[in-house]
């Protein structure tokens, strides 16, 4: 004899009796007739209803841990946002090191917790770090910017928001986000699943949780505040579907680092604008440039064509871009 047994793709087959009694106590588990035994291949599943758990442990977690890129391990509500955020202890569990909020943001850098160590970063990093210069970033110091041929915020986020197309629908992280003046636009329009603003600056993230919060308290249900560094960015490889950096490149102790990073992220398809300053362009008189080389040693500032050879030589294909003075705004993709 033989009992029959009800299989997923809906046929049945002949199965021996087997004495129950050769197996451990954990085989006697009683399933309800609601939720048939289903044969696959070789292997027989079981089809329960889904814990909590469980559930939790398919959502695979998008943030990870900047020393071994494990995705980590989530106490808290789901989601990426700032209450989410807030309300979450997080911890790796490879480098069983652990990671919590801020108040505002997520601290997802290799030395966060960390007491006695304080490393030293360059000079462009530590001044943005500055509560000063944090809180005139968008009262002052970034209209500036339109003297070297920026068009704006409202023109470079139509024009990002061009370049970004392939990726709507996605999740974006706005890097070195500064006070999240851009993070702000991105999370606002409603192309995007998640908004991640992560910048190194503590007090660059306190502004933007102060404009989000003052210009519309609704922009937190879909925008994340995280610390990281840009050579570290916390997540697992081909994870992200699109990358912004604004006014960015140019503050990075190495930009070749840095894009070889957001190359590692980006998912297959995946987008990266940038804008930065150009040391020069093809219009800047030849006797000018010694001056120009001179000027902006202290930031990395490229010319067009190391900006596009950077990209090709980190892996990006599709290199496009526009430039007006001294302002550049590039894209490229992940093959």
């Amino acid at each position: 004899m033989s009992t029959p047994l009800t299989c997923s793709s809906s046929f049945v087959l002949p199965i021996p009796k087997l004495s129950l009694s050769k197996f451990p106590p954990f085989y006697f588990y009683r399933f309800p007739s609601r939720h048939p035994i289903q044969l696959r291949a070789s292997a027989v599943t079981l089809d329960l209803p889904k814990t909590t758990s469980a559930i939790s442990a398919e959502q695979k977690e998008i943030l990870s841990c900047p020393i071994c890129y494990e995705p980590l391990i989530r106490r808290g509500p789901s989601g990426l946002n700032l209450e989410a955020i807030y309300r979450s202890g997080f911890k790796c569990r490879t480098c069983n090191k652990s990671y919590s909020s801020k108040n505002i943001y997520l601290d997802l850098t290799v030395t966060a917790s960390s007491e006695e160590y304080a490393e030293k970063n360059p000079t462009s990093t530590e001044l943005f770090r500055s509560p000063v210069v944090s809180f005139l970033y968008e009262r002052g110091w970034r209209q500036n910017f339109n003297r070297s041929g920026f068009p704006g915020p409202e023109e470079e986020f139509k024009m990002a928001q061009e370049y970004f197309k392939p990726a709507e629908g996605g999740l974006l992280v706005d890097i070195s986000c500064g006070s999240g003046l851009f993070s702000r636009k991105f999370a606002k329009c409603g192309s995007y699943s998640g908004v991640i603003a992560l910048d190194f600056s503590e007090n660059m993230l306190r502004q933007c949780y102060d404009f989000t919060k003052r210009e519309d308290p609704t922009l937190s249900n879909n925008l994340a505040l995280v610390r990281a560094d840009v050579v570290r960015l916390p997540f697992p490889s081909a994870s992200i579907d699109a990358i912004h950096a604004g006014a960015a490149l140019h503050c990075w102790p190495s930009p070749s680092n840095a894009i070889a990073e957001i190359t590692r992220v980006l998912r297959s398809g995946g987008v990266f604008v940038g804008t930065t300053f150009l040391r020069y362009t093809s219009s800047t008189p030849p006797l000018l440039r010694p001056l120009r080389e001179r000027i902006v040693q202290t930031y990395s500032y490229l010319i067009e064509s190391e900006i596009e050879d950077l990209c090709k030589s980190c892996g990006l294909v599709n290199y496009s871009c526009k430039i007006q003075q001294s302002f550049i705004i590039f894209s490229a993709q992940k093959p």
